[in-house]
């Protein structure tokens, strides 16, 4: 194949064609975060008192396109309705990433998706399992999961909260909480977050709902509503693999996390709320830890232990092909099955009588070493950036570059104190943890031309 400096001008592909769709997805998140920095330096309206600087701003913007939550101001009071009005914006461009939103607007006016539209707007393979998955389709069925979510979610709301806040107040807060608690962002109208709702389990119950539902992903929704549909035509249908190890993963991390809370801060977060409020607590705990971000609980006044349990939580995250952050359940899922398969010798790992492929449990372990080897320079450029200053020792730190970079949004109380450089490492952090470490590798690295032969093969002692 010619190098494009060999084509005559007129035949080379525009940068448009030549850009892959990782470059195109890392592009689409930067474009929507510088504008959503210069929004919030020179729209109108949006602030009560003095405007962000610069940095602030770039902070306040990234935490909302990358759905993270963190922020160094309060937005329940610095921003007006208008302002509260355009990170909700920024919050579901960035849930929903902004070229599905592209791609969906080509398919209302009737055009046809290119190949690579496809992959880009769909995230995740077409083909899942036995059943192939129409990208249209499914890109149809993320606005109507979506809409469906978030509407009944905050009419519900409106009503639990009429009570507390009012008719006319109820209103926005309802909708506010309703698309951040999908988008798993964890911005919220309220300046204690949900501390005051501690004692609501309905409404902690609705958030809850919608937080796992953005988090397992659509392709996940997807299947659940084709086996829907299936059963009700009394056809057969099985659940791919993928969803099977989202579904239990998602399951046994929520039922862990909520028995882990109840033991570990029933006397001391938990201390204070009423014995059977603190099982919906820390059940609530459980769901949010996992990159929602909104808190019934004072995370300083946590036990280590309890919030290193956090710490764990938000490592792992949500769902491929959802607004969550994270390694991701099946990332965790597949390395899990990887070792427990090379402990019993087997070459090849599986799973519920299905084999699984080679690059898949290959990808899964590069995912976790880069995520760890990120997270952990981060919490070291964190940690020394902070070193001046008397605000929480290496546990407030760790927990603050983790929960960036897995754009979770909980807080031990040190986002608002942060240093301008600590501030700028979170906004590095919370913008690798969204396009992922490997879409930003595959979009920064130079193509070459791939041999057609291997170096000869050497062991190297391992253990």
């Amino acid at each position: 194949m010619r190098p494009l400096w060999d084509l005559p001008v007129g035949r080379r592909p525009s940068l448009w064609r030549r850009l892959t769709a990782p470059q195109l997805f890392v592009g689409s998140f930067t474009i929507l975060i510088v504008s959503g920095t210069i929004g919030l330096k020179f729209l109108p309206g949006l602030y009560t008192g003095e405007p962000l600087n610069w940095l602030d701003a770039l902070f306040t913007a990234t935490s909302a396109v990358c759905v993270t939550g963190l922020s160094v101001v309060d937005p329940a009071t610095h921003f007006t309705m208008r302002g509260q009005a355009f990170l909700l914006v920024l919050i579901q461009l960035g849930g929903l990433g902004m070229l599905t939103f592209t791609s969906l607007v080509i398919v209302a006016l009737g055009g046809r998706l290119s190949l690579r539209q496809e992959a880009l707007s769909a995230g995740s393979p077409m083909e899942v399992g036995q059943h192939q998955i129409n990208p249209r389709l499914l890109l149809r069925d993320v606005v109507v999961f979506t809409l469906l979510f978030e509407s009944v979610a905050a009419l519900v709301l409106y009503f639990l909260w009429v009570p507390h806040l009012g008719w006319e107040g109820a209103a926005w807060p309802a909708i506010f909480h309703s698309i951040s608690a999908f988008c798993n962002a964890g911005f919220s109208t309220f300046s204690d977050s949900l501390m005051s709702f501690h004692e609501c389990p309905l409404t902690l119950g609705v958030l809850s709902v919608l937080i796992v539902a953005g988090g397992v992903g659509f392709l996940t929704l997807e299947e659940l509503y084709l086996h829907y549909k299936a059963r009700r035509e009394q056809r057969n249908f099985r659940l791919s693999i993928h969803s099977r190890l989202v579904l239990v993963t998602t399951a046994l991390l929520l039922v862990g996390g909520w028995v882990a809370y109840m033991s570990l801060e029933w006397n001391t977060a938990l201390a204070d709320i009423p014995t059977g409020h603190k099982l919906t607590n820390a059940l609530f705990m459980s769901v949010t830890a996992r990159t929602a971000g909104f808190n019934t609980i004072d995370h300083a006044k946590a036990s280590d232990a309890g919030n290193f349990t956090t710490i764990l939580l938000m490592s792992i995250g949500g769902s491929p092909g959802g607004t969550a952050g994270g390694l991701k359940t099946t990332t965790l899922s597949l390395l899990l099955i990887l070792a427990w398969s090379r402990y019993r010798g087997c070459e090849v790992a599986s799973v519920w009588s299905r084999s699984l492929r080679k690059e898949t449990t290959d990808r899964a372990v590069g995912l976790f070493v880069i995520a760890f080897a990120t997270v952990t320079v981060g919490i070291l450029l964190l940690t020394v950036s902070e070193s001046g200053y008397p605000h929480g020792g290496f546990l407030m730190r760790m927990f603050e570059a983790v929960s960036a970079f897995n754009t979770v949004g909980l807080s031990m109380g040190l986002t608002s104190h942060l240093s301008e450089p600590g501030r700028v490492i979170v906004i590095a952090l919370m913008f690798l943890g969204r396009v992922g470490p490997l879409a930003l590798a595959t979009a920064l690295a130079v193509t070459s031309k791939v041999g057609k032969f291997r170096y000869a093969y050497e062991e190297v002692v391992v253990g």
